[in-house]
């Protein structure tokens, strides 16, 4: 697994968690490479679609509980 991405969210308790995305699974597509991330901290999932290499990964999905 690799950590792809950190970002801040506020959780409903009013709180906030640093997610540190960790990738599951991941597969080339004619669009780029898509993963499958799941935050290594409260286990949220989120699928991510890197376009280019070169390129960070952008969220395709919204974070599932």
């Amino acid at each position: 697994m690799t950590d792809i991405a950190a970002e801040q969210t506020r959780h409903a308790t009013g709180g906030f968690h640093e997610h540190g995305w960790l990738t599951e699974s991941s597969h080339q597509t004619s669009e780029g490479r898509v993963h499958y991330v799941r935050c290594a901290a409260c286990g949220v999932r989120r699928v991510d679609l890197q376009s280019h290499p070169l390129l960070p990964p952008q969220p395709l999905s919204r974070d599932r509980g």
